[in-house]
């Protein structure tokens, strides 16, 4: 048992220091006797011993974290990934690692729904993370809960151990691209296919690359199949940032799709942290619950009742629109694939508050099932996606 544990901080080291110094004083009036020297130097070995073990204590549990293996540096994003490596030396049981990347502001790796890093009893790490221009190591106790993002590091103390911080090597052979094929054109777009495990929508999902395809006559298929029991999902975003504008999805019929299977058309910046990702949605979904309606317009914070409406799409072809200007967002979608007309608009609504503005959000398109459903999903599915157009 640790009497004097350091987590007390340096009052500790005070304490040791003050007894140390009255059991000298003391035995030093007892060595005016001679029957007594001996004792003297009994208690002065005992308060060296006392002083240095609380020294040792305390260097013992430090903890030392060193990297043996340092990504390339990288602007970010969701395609590249890189394995990082270290070794701890010290360490606790219960200890973890927790690895940042840092962009424009600092990361949670690999991702914030999977913050943790095991250590192996030999004291090694690894885990592969997205890129950043810098990389952290944090040796944390068990009960550490790390933030998703921050504009800096935590200090060490208290919860985090010790911490190791290192910039991005110039070399990019460790890069690697998981899954392929890396992009696809689609009505005169370039998009960049999803490869790599990720979350969307609070629940963490795999993406499987061989979900995606356009065919011949253009048209784009995204598909939710299923794995050893596990669902892998499906996801293109478009390889620019278009800014304001009038974006437009054509998608063919939703109905047959399961009451927990969601398609999202939405904006999303990777880097855009400070301004909720300069994300707006169209989500396609019951959200596992039969009874609700099976469409949305959002923009965020999403928690906010007045940022969410709700609305029922029918059976059949729908044009699904946003249109995002300065002072707000309108949001429409009409039955078809023609012009819009009076008749056959299905659901309108805008939006004058909290409306984002632009900052490096592309266009996606995603195909999950649903993070929280009532009712799970059951098959696997498919929707398609006739048309996409950008209107400046």
């Amino acid at each position: 048992m640790d009497w004097f544990p350091e987590a007390s901080g340096g009052g500790i080291t005070e304490l040791r220091e003050r007894v140390a110094n009255k059991a000298m004083k003391a035995a030093s009036r007892f060595c005016e006797h001679r029957q007594y020297q001996k004792l003297f130097v009994t208690l002065a070995i005992f308060c060296c011993c006392f002083a240095l073990w609380g020294c040792h204590s305390a260097w013992f549990h430090a903890g030392k974290i060193t990297l043996t293996q340092i990504p390339s540096a990288s602007k970010g994003g969701r395609v590249e990934r890189a394995t990082i490596s270290g070794k701890v030396s010290g360490f606790r049981s219960g200890q973890r690692i927790v690895l940042y990347a840092k962009t424009d502001v600092w990361w949670v790796q690999p991702e914030a729904l999977d913050p943790y890093t095991t250590i192996h009893p030999d004291g090694t790490w690894s885990n592969s993370i997205h890129l950043g221009s810098e990389y952290a190591a944090l040796l944390v106790n068990a009960a550490y809960n790390p933030p998703h993002t921050t504009p800096q590091l935590p200090q060490v103390g208290g919860e985090v151990v010790a911490m190791v911080v290192a910039q991005g090597s110039p070399a990019k052979a460790d890069v690697s691209v998981v899954g392929g094929p890396k992009y696809i054109r689609f009505s005169g777009y370039k998009w960049i296919v999803r490869g790599i495990k990720g979350d969307h929508g609070g629940r963490s999902h795999v993406y499987d690359p061989s979900n995606v395809q356009v065919d011949e006559q253009g048209t784009l298929h995204l598909k939710i199949t299923q794995v050893a029991g596990a669902w892998r999902c499906s996801e293109v975003y478009l390889d620019r940032s278009l800014g304001y504008g009038t974006y437009s999805f054509q998608v063919e019929d939703v109905f047959h799709l399961e009451p927990a299977a969601e398609l999202s058309l939405f904006t999303w910046s990777e880097l855009g942290v400070n301004h909720d990702h300069h994300e707006m949605d169209i989500n396609i979904s019951q959200k596992g619950d039969p009874a609700t309606k099976n469409a949305e317009y959002v923009i965020q914070p999403y928690y906010l009742p007045m940022n969410t409406f709700r609305f029922q799409t029918p059976a059949g072809p729908v044009t699904y629109s946003f249109d995002w200007q300065p002072d707000g967002i309108s949001f429409v979608s009409w039955k078809g694939f023609g012009l819009k007309r009076g008749a056959s608009i299905v659901s309108d609504h805008r939006f004058v508050s909290d409306a984002p503005v632009p900052g490096g959000e592309t266009a996606r398109i995603n195909f999950c099932p649903f993070g929280f459903p009532k009712i799970a999903m059951q098959h696997e599915a498919e929707i398609v996606i006739r048309h996409f157009e950008y209107l400046p």
